[in-house]
């Protein structure tokens, strides 16, 4: 009777190793996980565009619900005057590569690069970036007045402008920890749940009832997650879109 270590499956395993000098760029299974969900990305929207036709088939049909379901759901919606048409392709691609990130690691031996806190920081970072980028180029050093709130007695603007700082740098941890989290929370919980079903088959005819029971549930929480998923994915791509929306329009 035994569990395996529910954090295994997050460890990195170096698959080709490269040193250069004092740095290590070795190729490893996250690399692997991230160039695949690139090619795999590319590839759905390839294969969607190949053969194009009014009445779409099935890889367009796909393509198309979700390049409108961000452009309508999100960024219009979400990104007013008409600026949601300028930044769609960035808040569509942050949403596909995450979405298919997360989903192809619900493929058992597979590997979740969003389950990493560097990998969702990373991203995070990409927006808190994008959202500097366009405060700026949209504002110049006006921006910074997104840090007093109008209409503030004056005596009370230093502690505001320090809450605001705080609360504007914090975007970056708060996206990023919640995607992690979320993520490897529910693969570690497959882990367990998984390890109980198979320790519970030495328990004689009870563990297996138990184990079955388990096993049941494992599967309605597979659906589970799949759609969480989605959630995380859709969640991260709404909360890029009324970060530039704050950018664009500061209050």
């Amino acid at each position: 009777m035994f569990i395996l270590n529910p954090l295994e499956q997050f460890s990195l395993a170096t698959l080709i190793p490269v040193s250069v000098s004092v740095f290590n760029i070795s190729i490893t299974n996250a690399t692997l996980f991230l160039f695949l969900t690139a090619f795999i990305a590319y590839g759905i929207f390839r294969l969607a565009m190949l053969n194009a036709t009014i009445v779409p088939n099935n890889w367009q049909y796909i393509a198309e619900s979700l390049y409108n379901f961000v452009n309508e759901e999100l960024a219009k919606k979400l990104i007013a005057n008409d600026k949601g048409r300028e930044y769609f392709p960035f808040v569509f691609t942050l949403f596909v590569f995450i979405l298919i990130s997360n989903e192809l690691g619900m493929i058992p031996y597979t590997f979740t690069v969003t389950s990493h806190l560097f990998v969702t920081f990373s991203l995070g970072m990409m927006m808190f970036i994008a959202l500097l980028v366009v405060g700026f180029g949209t504002h110049g050093l006006h921006f910074f007045a997104f840090f007093v709130p109008p209409g503030c007695p004056l005596w009370i603007i230093p502690m505001l402008i320090g809450i605001e700082l705080v609360s504007f740098f914090f975007r970056v941890i708060s996206i990023s920890v919640r995607l992690f989290a979320n993520i490897m929370a529910g693969h570690a919980l497959f882990k367990i749940l998984s390890g109980f079903a198979w320790a519970m088959l030495s328990a004689g005819f009870i563990g297996y009832i138990g184990s079955f029971s388990i096993l049941a549930f494992i599967l309605a929480f597979t659906a589970l997650e799949v759609v969480i998923a989605f959630i995380q994915a859709y969640i991260f791509a709404l909360l890029t879109c009324l970060y530039l929306n704050d950018a664009i329009h500061l209050h």
